[in-house]
């Protein structure tokens, strides 16, 4: 059987069966087109550099020819053949294709500067062909190689990763950034917070004195919220999760691009809970019953109604519950990006962090490995992830039981990778539990005075924040609905608009 031959450009005899560098897909013509139309007319740039980048050129020195006059239209300099031959003349990949004498063909051939936006898709679309085919390749190469330390869970994960990537950026990967387009996205966010009148940079909480500290709850931040049994920690990542997903508004965003500019989607992983759990506490808070009072389905007419209501409002909230027990971190990645794709994804809530499992034998290194994983989704999916953790006992052997960073389980790695820790206390739950027998009266008459005090409030003590001050925020609990919310301060008695 005859070996099949391909001709390729450069004049060399290729093996069909192997795909040789000039069969992937590209256009030379295409990009020849935009570069000429480019320095021909400068003006052309603007209407192309949403859709491509240098990295999306197939030739090398047509990419380079991309970045210099891409630099140099920024700046509101002039990019054209003579003011280019300036930064290319020792360019060794142009000297191959005549020297500067290429960049004048490429102006004098440019047809018409009406078609650009469709050459400049067309070269995207093939930039991302031949990210796919490489990626493709990657994926067949793992496969076939048996390795006991890359399991084939683990590919389909790192695979579903890298498309992912690819689907979301137009590119496998983004290295390094210049200093210009980071400063540019910090513009960026600090405008979208002035334009807000000096609120927040992040996502609203629903809550106004936590948002005040916080500034909402910032993109790519791992933010830790940590509490003894029965503080209330599912309580408020409950009610953060519905003030959000009830806030939701979708439009176009300042950069230009569709998504929400209120509020946002939420997903919520319920590692201790069940779906249906969490939707009474929701519809407890939202119908204002007592949780109890559902549970027991022992409610009248009118509260039942309310109830139902409550129930059909919320119909089209966007929060979105996963309920599977011991989920390994790898999974939360892979679930986390296919609610962004399919739904969207505006906040991460993880209830909570020690129930999820990593693949290392030592606790914690697993707790190292989970901590790095949830900061991981952060960072690649750019949202805020809310991660709730236990503390240890030893908050309960100290006569202040507030508690601190150090009583953080396995505190090393979630300290480190946080950029938010936040600690839920009510010291009404400590002081009801002292409560004196009858008999010492005086004692009876203190400790009832300190509950009347401490009775309905709660503290979020914020122990560790990358971007702003510590301190405490002093919330109102309602233990029966298990709702946080804004605390009346005693000079805002008569104001009802503080809530």
């Amino acid at each position: 059987m005859n070996e099949i031959t391909a001709f390729n450009p450069t004049g060399h005899a290729a093996n069909a069966e192997v795909q040789s560098p000039d069969s992937m897909p590209h256009s030379i013509e295409a990009e020849q087109q935009l570069l000429g139309a480019i320095l021909t007319n400068n003006d052309v740039y603007d209407r192309v550099a949403s859709i491509i980048g240098a990295q999306h050129f197939y030739d090398p020195v047509h990419a380079r020819i991309y970045e210099i006059a891409a630099a140099r239209i920024a700046k509101n300099n002039l990019a054209s053949p003579v003011t280019l031959k300036a930064f290319m003349e020792d360019d060794e990949g142009l000297k191959e294709l005549g020297g500067p004498a290429y960049l004048v063909r490429l102006a004098g051939a440019a047809v018409s500067s009406f078609a650009v936006r469709d050459y400049a898709q067309m070269i995207y679309d093939l930039a991302i062909r031949r990210d796919l085919i490489a990626l493709g390749r990657d994926i067949s190469a793992k496969a076939s190689k048996v390795d006991v330390k890359s399991e084939p869970k683990e590919q389909i994960v790192e695979a579903e990763q890298a498309l992912y990537k690819l689907a979301e950026q137009g590119q496998s990967e983004s290295g390094f950034q210049s200093f210009l387009r980071a400063v540019t996205d910090a513009v960026n966010v600090a405008n979208a917070a002035y334009q807000r009148e000096g609120g927040l940079a992040g996502v609203s909480t629903g809550l106004t004195d936590m948002d005040k500290k916080l500034g909402g709850l910032h993109k790519s931040d791992l933010l830790i919220l940590a509490g003894r049994p029965s503080m209330g920690k599912t309580s408020l990542a409950t009610n953060i999760a519905f003030n959000v997903a009830k806030a939701y508004k979708r439009g176009k965003r300042p950069d230009g691009t569709e998504g929400a500019i209120d509020g946002g989607v939420v997903g919520f992983f319920s590692l201790e809970m069940s779906a249906e759990q969490l939707a009474g506490r929701i519809l407890a808070e939202a119908s204002e019953i007592s949780s109890h009072k559902i549970r027991q389905g022992d409610m009248e007419e009118e509260e039942f109604r309310r109830f139902v209501q409550a129930a059909k409002d919320l119909e089209a909230c966007p929060l979105y519950i996963d309920d599977t027990a011991a989920l390994p971190i790898s999974q939360v990645a892979a679930r986390a990006r296919r609610l962004k794709r399919t739904h969207g994804l505006d906040l991460l809530i993880v209830d909570y962090l020690q129930l999820l499992r990593g693949t290392a034998d030592n606790r914690v290194q697993e707790i190292g490995e989970i901590s790095m994983g949830l900061k991981a989704i952060a960072k690649e999916l750019d949202i805020p992830v809310v991660a709730l953790s236990q503390l240890s006992r030893q908050v309960e052997s100290r006569e202040d039981k507030r508690p601190q960073l150090s009583d953080l389980r396995e505190s090393g790695s979630i300290e480190q990778d946080a950029d938010v820790v936040m600690f839920v206390f009510r010291e009404e739950y400590y002081v009801e539990r002292e409560k004196p027998s009858e008999e010492k009266l005086d004692e009876m008459v203190a400790w009832q005075e300190r509950m009347a005090r401490l009775h309905g409030k709660a503290e979020v003590i914020i122990g560790k924040q990358r971007h702003g001050p510590i301190g405490t925020v002093e919330l109102s609990f309602e233990s029966q609905f298990t709702r946080f919310g804004n605390l009346v301060k005693p000079w805002q008695q008569g104001d009802a608009g503080s809530f």
